[in-house]
C-alpha cells in the first residue's frame, strides 16, 4: 500500500532559532500578547458603545456604524453568497411570508468546503406571527449536475448556491433568505442569550458519547450552548435515528426563538448582535433581522408548525452501496402546498407519508418510540 511521503517542517536557522527563544524576548513577546488582547477587548467595547449608542439616542451615525460593522460580518468572506444574487426571490421580511433556508454546518475555522448537517426551509408569516419548520433529512437523495448524491453534501460541492437550488428543486418552493451557522456558532448564540429552557421528553434522555460528552436527562431543562449542541446531535441511541435528531433541531430552534421573541433583556442585545455577527452567515441585513423580531415579537412559538419531509428508508434505498433517504413525491408537493399557504402542513415528524397535525409544542409530549412506531415506512 503507498504511503503519502512525510512532510518535514523547515527547521529555522541556529540564529533565527536564538531570536525566537532567548530568554531576553521573553518580555517582549508577552508585551505582544497583552496588546493583542488589549486591541481584541477595545473592537469589542467600541461595538458595544455603538449599539448602546444606537439603542439609547437613535444616532444616525451610530446607525450606520452599527449595520455596516455587522452586515459585513454576517455576509461572510466576499464573494461568499454572490451566487445566491439570481436564485433567491425578493421578500420584504417584516410584511411578506417568505422562506427561508436554514443550515447547520459541520465546517470548521479555516475550512473551505464542508457539509450542511442541519437543513431546515422555515416558512414565516410575520403579520400574521406563523411560522412552520420543515426539517429535510441530510441523506435526502438529490441530482446535482447529473450526479445522484446526498442533499447535505451540496455545501461541499457547490456553496450555498448548489444545497439552495437543491432544496428548491426538491420542494418546489421559492426561498427568499440563506442562514448557516456552525456547530461552535450554535454554542455561542445559545450561550449569548442566557441559554434556553427545553422539556426533554420520558425515553428521549441523551446520553450519545459521539453527540458529545455529556448526559441530560428528562423534564424540564435549562440548556447552555454545548448542551444544546449535543441535545441537537444525538441520534445513535433513538429508535428512529436521524429523525430523532430533526425533532430535537426544531426543539432547539424553536427555544431560541422563544427566547429572543420574548425572553431578551435590553442588556442583552450588545452580546447578541456581536455573537451574530461573528458566527452566522446570512443574506438578511439588520434591517431584515430587527423588522421580523419586531413582527412577530410576542408569538406563541409552541405553536409552529413541525414536519419534515415525507420520505423512508431501508434495504431498497442503496444507490451504488450508499444508503440514502428517498421522498414521497405526491406527498411532499401535497405538504408544501399547505406551508406556502401558510396553512398545517400536517407532514410527518419521522420517517412516513404524515397526515397529523403536530406543533413545536408537541415534540415536548412524546418520546422516539412513539414517534417511530407512528410511522408508515411503506414506499409508494
Amino acid at each position: 500500500m503507498s504511503r503519502n511521503p512525510v512532510q518535514h517542517m523547515r527547521q529555522p536557522s541556529i540564529g533565527a532559532a536564538s531570536r525566537i527563544y532567548s530568554r531576553e524576548n521573553v518580555g517582549r513577546y508577552a508585551e505582544r500578547a497583552r496588546q493583542r488582547r488589549r486591541s481584541r477587548r477595545i473592537r469589542r467595547a467600541l461595538v458595544s458603545t455603538f449599539i448602546i449608542l444606537l439603542l439609547c439616542t437613535g444616532s444616525a451615525l451610530a446607525i450606520t456604524v452599527v449595520k455596516s460593522i455587522i452586515n459585513g460580518s454576517l455576509h461572510g468572506s466576499s464573494g461568499y453568497l454572490s451566487g445566491l444574487a439570481g436564485i433567491l426571490t425578493d421578500a420584504n421580511a417584516a410584511r411578506d411570508p417568505f422562506n427561508i433556508l436554514l443550515l447547520g454546518t459541520d465546517g470548521r475555522p479555516g475550512e473551505t468546503t464542508y457539509r450542511s448537517d442541519s437543513i431546515i426551509l422555515a416558512h414565516v408569516d410575520p403579520v400574521k406571527k406563523t411560522a412552520a419548520l420543515i426539517s429535510i433529512p441530510r441523506d435526502t437523495a438529490v441530482e446535482y449536475k447529473g450526479e445522484t448524491m446526498k442533499i447535505n453534501e451540496t455545501h461541499a460541492y457547490g456553496g450555498p448556491e448548489a444545497v439552495v437550488t437543491a432544496v428548491r428543486d426538491l420542494t418546489g418552493s421559492n426561498i427568499a433568505y440563506y442562514a448557516e451557522v456552525s456547530f461552535t456558532g450554535l454554542e455561542s448564540l445559545v450561550d449569548a442569550v442566557g441559554g434556553i429552557d427545553i422539556t426533554v421528553p420520558e425515553g428521549d434522555e441523551v446520553d450519545d458519547p459521539q453527540a458529545g460528552d455529556m448526559s441530560i436527562p428528562a423534564g424540564s431543562q435549562h440548556m447552555d450552548g454545548a448542551t444544546a449542541l449535543t441535545f441537537s446531535r444525538a441520534r445513535h441511541q433513538f429508535a428512529d435515528g436521524d429523525y430523532t435528531r430533526m425533532r430535537h433541531q426544531r426543539m432547539v430552534l424553536g427555544a431560541l426563538a422563544h427566547k429572543i421573541l420574548n425572553g431578551l433583556e435590553i442588556t442583552q442585545i450588545p452580546a447578541l448582535l456581536e455573537s451574530l455577527s461573528n458566527m452566522l452567515i446570512t443574506t438578511m441585513d439588520v434591517d431584515d433581522i430587527v423588522g421580523v423580531v419586531t413582527a412577530m415579537r410576542g408569538m406563541d412559538t409552541s405553536n409552529i408548525w413541525s414536519a419534515n419531509l415525507p420520505s423512508y428508508t431501508g434495504a431498497d434505498t442503496f444507490v451504488d452501496g450508499k444508503s440514502y433517504v428517498f421522498v414521497y413525491k405526491d406527498a411532499l408537493r401535497e405538504m408544501m402546498e399547505r406551508v406556502e399557504a401558510g396553512e398545517d402542513p400536517k407532514g410527518p415528524n419521522t420517517s412516513g407519508k404524515g397526515g397529523t397535525s403536530t406543533t413545536l409544542g408537541d415534540l415536548n409530549t412524546r418520546n422516539n418510540l412513539s414517534w417511530a412506531n407512528s410511522g408508515d415506512d411503506t414506499p409508494e
